[in-house]
């Protein structure tokens, strides 16, 4: 017999614009001030982006991290991807580091513990939290434990690409 069908949340494109203001308004209402928003490629880029234009932050930065393989099906462990982000481009800064989602919270843990050794302050926010995370994060616009169709990722991709049998 095979095992149930998990629940899913599906997130749209107009829901998610309304998230990313909300979530944004977290932030601001916090009077946390962050210098540099670093979005976690590729789901927290979008989320990354509206995040830096609503709370006025021109210093955007992205880290590629490989983690996920297919619906709820990962890596042992996640993986800094090239180009990597250079330490001195972060020294000192507050960062926010932004994703679309904390599900086991590896990639976070990943992406804040690196940032820790090298930045003043460094915060997570997130549009959806699940209750397994390894990361609490401070920003958080909705808390579930379904899986969460984005509008970016839900369809299948235009193109296909052969992918190097190490990150796979």
């Amino acid at each position: 017999m095979a095992p149930p069908e998990p629940e899913v949340e599906v997130l749209t494109w107009s829901a998610f614009g309304d998230a990313s203001r909300e979530l944004a308004m977290l932030v601001a209402g916090s009077g946390y001030r962050p210098g540099i928003i670093l979005g976690i490629a590729r789901g927290g880029l979008l989320p990354a982006g509206a995040m830096a234009y609503a709370l006025d932050v021109k210093n955007l930065f992205m880290m590629s991290i490989e983690f996920y393989t297919g619906v709820d099906e990962r890596l042992d462990f996640p993986v800094m991807l090239p180009p990597l982000l250079s330490a001195v481009d972060i020294a000192g800064a507050r960062v926010l580091v932004v994703d679309d989602v904390a599900d086991t919270g590896g990639t976070l843990k990943l992406v804040k513990d690196f940032c820790a050794e090298h930045v003043a302050d460094v915060r997570c926010a997130v549009l959806y939290e699940k209750p397994r995370s390894l990361v609490k994060c401070e920003y958080v616009w909705k808390r579930t434990g379904h899986w969460v169709n984005f509008p970016w990722s839900s369809q299948a991709p235009v193109v296909t690409h052969l992918r190097s049998s190490s990150l796979v």
